[in-house]
């Protein structure tokens, strides 16, 4: 039965539902983690399970998160005036059951029989109370621990190998720890998906957390059949009926909010590893489309998305050689500014063999050039951002590809100079 059809029928029998399974990656970043799960756990949508993956945190984030479900920690963000209160407040009821699994248990399968016994002990102890907000999913907490950080390719791997050793799974929704969302987000992804069998991804419209009624991104368009470059629908702008549309993507969506079918996890594959962190939802969309399939973005499935916790100014906003640019600090541009250059020409260079070389020779001089005089125009340690900015043409083309910088000895040889 189709999920409009359910709708109608105001079916909520769980086993007729698309399974999804909602995968929230953490690093260091419990309370917002957190203050997302207090919004997840109350969505409308009636057949999903919750995965936290743990990438080797140091903050003790697995303690704070476990201590939450126990209803021994407090959800602490936001501020009670915020606009966004209400989609994580009032706290919802504890405790919440949960299982652990370290990364060889959760890519082996897990439990199924653990699983089973706890859900359904939790199901049958569950009772409606006027007083206290019962959270939705009738299925028990996962939390897996990686032991170090893989990055957001790397740790969404984990899960995504998890769900990959059951049957039962229709869907998974890579969420971001640092977002919080509208309760029918979910829902509306999985109704767009579920009413067009050639789509492969379905997106949220993104909006700031600071500013919550300006948009971040609802997908990423291009003109160019290589996909070289883009532009960001909606960003920016204030949210209105106009964004409220299903809108078909040619490019990429940002990897906030992506939920994706399970058949394209065997088909596409998984999230590449190699990129470490930033663009893996780019090529990860291209290898997609590559593959036939369509992406849309769902203008009803919104999110609030904290990023670096606050929208651009428009001090950070520059417009020079025809085009928009957010200038960041030279602490996010180490890890962004490298990252973004470097995956971006492998990307190119893995997804597009054959437009390779071209691309080198003409779209990739004038974007560095671009980088480069927008960095003498208005940023600090010029010198050194352009030197990060080579590394990451270099380590591309040579296939130096991972983890391979360390901000901390960046920072040592800065002060050095």
């Amino acid at each position: 039965m189709k999920v409009k059809e359910l709708l109608k029928t105001k079916d909520n029998k769980i086993e007729k539902w698309p399974k999804v399974a909602i995968i929230i990656l953490n690093w260091n970043g419990w309370k917002d983690t957190i203050e997302c799960l207090e919004s997840v756990f109350r969505n409308t949508y009636p057949n999903y399970q919750v995965i936290v993956v743990d990438n080797g945190s140091t903050d003790g984030s697995i303690e704070k998160i476990k201590a939450w479900t126990e209803g021994k920690q407090k959800v602490l963000t936001p501020e009670s005036t915020h606009p966004l209160y209400n989609l994580s407040h009032p706290p919802i009821k504890k405790p919440i059951p949960y299982i652990y699994y370290t990364r060889e248990e959760a890519e082996r399968g897990g439990n199924f029989k653990l699983e089973e016994k706890i859900t359904k002990e939790w199901q049958e102890q569950r009772k409606p109370n006027s007083k206290e907000l019962n959270p939705t999913p009738s299925y028990l907490l996962i939390f897996i621990q990686t032991g170090e950080n893989l990055g957001f390719a790397g740790g969404n791997n984990v899960a995504m190998k998890f769900v990959l050793k059951k049957s039962d799974y229709d869907y998974v929704w890579l969420l971001n720890n640092d977002t919080v969302i509208d309760k029918h987000a979910l829902l509306e992804m999985v109704k767009l998906s579920e009413n067009n069998g050639k789509i492969g991804m379905v997106g949220s419209k993104l909006l700031f957390y600071s500013t919550p009624n300006i948009i971040q991104s609802l997908g990423i368009v291009s003109s160019s059949k290589i996909k070289a470059s883009g532009k960001h629908i909606g960003m920016l702008e204030a949210d209105g009926p106009v964004f409220g549309r299903e809108i078909e993507i040619n490019y990429f969506m940002l990897g906030a909010s992506l939920l994706a079918k399970n058949i394209l996890l065997k088909e596409v594959g998984l999230l590449d590893d190699k990129y470490f962190m930033m663009a893996e939802e780019e090529d990860w969309c291209i290898r997609t489309l590559l593959a036939h399939y369509k992406l849309f973005c769902s203008g009803k499935s919104k999110i609030w998305h904290k990023g670096s916790h606050y929208a651009p100014t428009r001090s950070m906003v520059k417009s020079f050689c025809g085009k928009r640019s957010i200038r960041c600090l030279w602490s996010s541009f180490l890890i962004s500014g490298y990252y973004s250059v470097r995956n971006k020409i492998y990307c190119m260079k893995k997804n597009f063999p054959k437009f390779f070389l071209g691309y080198c020779f003409i779209e990739l001089p004038y974007r560095i050039l671009r980088m480069i005089v927008g960095i003498l125009i208005y940023d600090d340690y010029k010198l050194a951002r352009i030197k990060l900015i080579l590394k990451a043409v270099y380590d591309a083309i040579t296939g130096n590809m991972g983890k391979t910088i360390d901000p901390v000895d960046w920072e040592r040889n800065l002060d050095k100079e």
